[in-house]
């Protein structure tokens, strides 16, 4: 079973993840975080990843320690679930078409974070939202998730959108990095021998 539970406790926020890798894309997300919700929504649901998240964080000062937090988590937790990363494809890529909006992901789980953001928000907010901390959101997942990780805006202006197709993107080319690989199911894919 590939599965993980995390939970996270700090002065800012305390937050609960559960993952299972192969489930169906089923997803109850509570972060007090009406967008954030929405965007981890999408995650779990393009990327066929069953996930639960609980986060209680200081929105009284604003977004970002709940945001930057329950990407540390999920991170972790993506992490403890791939094990020793065995049968899986490793690489995955999504070029994600939405209306005006057109975001190219490309992630290889390496265990070595990396991200190349040029992703530009044509506004500063999505509703209440801040739009920089989508951004941060990414630095966290790929640093803790091991992931090098590239996001390009190819077009756009919608905020929504853009913001929209870049977890969208990177949930599609992540199914398809997570999945077992029928021809090599038994070995970890790296000529090293390890990841």
């Amino acid at each position: 079973m590939r599965t993980a539970s995390i939970t996270r406790k700090t002065a800012e926020t305390d937050i609960s993840v559960e993952i299972d890798l192969d489930g169906t894309g089923t997803y109850d997300n509570e972060t007090g975080v009406g967008f954030f919700d929405h965007m981890l929504d999408q995650l779990a649901r393009h990327a066929l990843i069953d996930m639960r998240v609980r986060c209680k964080g200081d929105l009284h000062i604003d977004d970002h320690h709940s945001v930057e937090d329950v990407g540390i988590a999920l991170g972790q937790a993506l992490t403890q679930a791939l094990g020793d990363k065995r049968g899986i494809r490793r690489y995955g890529e999504c070029a994600l078409p939405m209306d005006d909006a057109q975001v190219r992901c490309a992630l290889d789980l390496s265990g070595r974070p990396f991200l190349v953001w040029d992703i530009d928000m044509p506004t500063p907010k999505i509703g209440t939202f801040d739009t920089e901390l989508v951004r941060e959101f990414f630095q966290a997942f790929s640093t803790h998730g091991g992931i090098t990780l590239h996001l390009h805006r190819v077009c756009g202006f919608n905020s929504h959108h853009i913001a929209e197709a870049a977890f969208k993107a990177v949930a599609r080319a992540l199914r398809v990095a997570v999945e077992t690989d029928p021809r090599k199911s038994d070995a970890v894919p790296s000529t090293k021998g390890t990841l």
